[in-house]
C-alpha cells in the first residue's frame, strides 16, 4: 500500500500563508499583541487560529511549491493585510488613549503618568491608562473580541489571496479609523473639557475679587477632586459609548458575523 504525500508540501505553503495574515494581526492586536504577554502564549494563539481557519479558506490559496517568486510575493501580501486588521483594532482603542490626555490636563493630573502596558512600554497619562485597561477589559468581558476572529474569516472575501490590498481603499480606511478615534476620543471627554472651562473662568473671577488668596493651591486640589468625581459619575456612559462605537467598527469589519 503506498500513501500519497504530494499534497504536503502545498499544504504547509497554505498553512504558513494564513499563519501569517493572523499572525501579524495578532501582533498587533491591542490587549493580546502587547510585549508583557508571553510570546510562547501569543504564538500559540496564532497557530491555532491558523489551523481553524485553514480549512475554511484553503481553496482560496492557488500555490505551486516549486515557484518560490509568487509564494513570497503572496506572504508579503498576507503579511500586509494582518497589519491592515491590526492596526485598524489597534487605532480603535487609541480613543481612549485621546480621552484620557484630554481630562488628565483638564483635572491637572497631565504630568502624572505611567507605564502604559498597550503602548510598548511608553510613558502616558495616567488617567489615559485607566481608561484604556478599563476598556480592554470590558471588550473581553462582553465577548466582543469574538468579532476579531469574524472580522479575521470575512477578510478573505474583502482582501482574497493572491490580490494586493488598494493602497487607496487602505487609506481610507486608516484616515476613517484615526478620525473616528479622535471624534469619539473628543467626545468621551466634552464634559470634562466644559468642566474646565467654567473651572477656570470661576478662578479669574474669584482671583480678581480676592487678589490675596493663593489660587493656585485652592485650585488643584479642587479640580482634582470634583474631575475624579466627574468621572466616577460619568464612566459607565463614557464606556458605554465606547463600547458602542468598538461595536460598529468590528461590525463594519465582520459584516457576516
Amino acid at each position: 500500500m503506498q500513501i500519497d504525500i504530494s499534497f504536503l508540501p502545498a499544504l504547509a505553503a497554505a498553512f504558513m500563508l494564513v499563519f501569517a495574515r493572523i499572525g501579524t494581526m495578532l501582533m498587533l492586536l491591542p490587549g493580546l499583541g502587547e510585549q508583557n504577554l508571553s510570546a510562547r502564549i501569543r504564538l500559540t494563539m496564532a497557530l491555532i487560529l491558523a489551523a481553524v481557519v485553514l480549512p475554511l479558506h484553503r481553496a482560496a490559496y492557488h500555490i505551486d511549491p516549486a515557484a518560490l517568486g509568487p509564494a513570497m510575493v503572496m506572504l508579503v501580501e498576507e503579511i500586509l493585510v494582518g497589519a491592515v486588521l491590526g492596526l485598524t483594532a489597534r487605532l480603535t482603542i487609541s480613543a481612549l488613549d485621546v480621552a484620557g490626555s484630554v481630562i488628565a490636563q483638564q483635572l491637572g493630573l497631565g504630568f502624572v503618568t505611567a507605564v502604559d502596558p498597550t503602548q510598548g512600554g511608553e510613558q502616558e497619562a495616567i488617567v489615559g491608562n485607566f481608561l484604556t485597561m478599563l476598556g480592554l477589559t470590558l471588550i473581553f468581558a462582553t465577548n466582543m473580541h469574538y468579532l476579531v476572529i469574524a472580522a479575521l474569516n470575512d477578510s478573505y472575501n474583502v482582501f482574497t489571496p493572491g490580490e494586493v490590498p488598494g493602497t487607496g481603499d487602505v487609506a481610507a480606511l486608516v484616515t476613517k479609523t484615526v478620525a473616528g478615534a479622535f471624534r469619539v476620543g473628543i467626545q468621551l471627554s466634552a464634559p470634562f473639557l466644559a468642566f474646565g472651562l467654567l473651572f477656570n473662568i470661576g478662578l479669574g473671577v474669584l482671583s480678581r475679587l480676592m487678589p490675596q488668596m493663593q489660587v493656585f493651591f485652592v485650585a488643584l486640589p479642587l479640580s482634582i477632586l470634583i474631575g475624579l468625581l466627574f468621572l466616577l459619575l460619568g464612566l459607565g456612559a463614557m464606556m458605554g459609548l465606547f463600547l458602542g462605537y468598538v461595536g460598529g467598527v468590528l461590525h463594519a469589519l465582520a459584516p457576516h458575523a
